[in-house]
């Protein structure tokens, strides 16, 4: 599986923006997709998770703010991002695992990443 992410860019504090992963593959609505970020000099964070059956998990921090959606025709993974703060800026990486009923939540749980996209939110 082959990964893309893209549509990151610069936004304003309270903007929205909106991430999309590209798989390549048949496979890609058996493979649960994650989202991650990593700001700069911190570590990569898990921020959700949408499973094959469309069940998804946020971390705290952007609960109520971001939504994770996929379309299994496309091969998409999408990550909505509203009310964005300066905190939200960092690359983010979009991630597929091959247990896909599963929702995962640590880097090592997932098999295949994209590149980073970045975000940059101003104050």
């Amino acid at each position: 599986v082959q990964l893309q992410a893209f549509g990151g860019g610069s936004v304003q504090t309270g903007g929205s923006l909106r991430l999309s992963c590209a798989a390549s593959g048949r496979t890609f609505s058996s493979y649960a997709m994650g989202w991650f970020r990593q700001a700069p000099g911190k570590v990569r964070n898990f921020v959700s998770v949408i499973n094959s059956s469309g069940s998804t998990y946020y971390a705290d921090s952007v609960k109520g703010r971001f939504t994770i959606s996929r379309d299994n025709a496309k091969n998409t993974v999408y990550l909505q991002m509203n009310s964005l703060s300066p905190e939200d800026t960092a690359v983010y990486y979009c991630a597929a695992h091959r247990r896909g009923w599963q929702l995962p939540n640590t880097i090592s749980d997932y098999d295949y990443w994209g590149q980073g996209t970045q975000v940059t939110v101003s104050s």
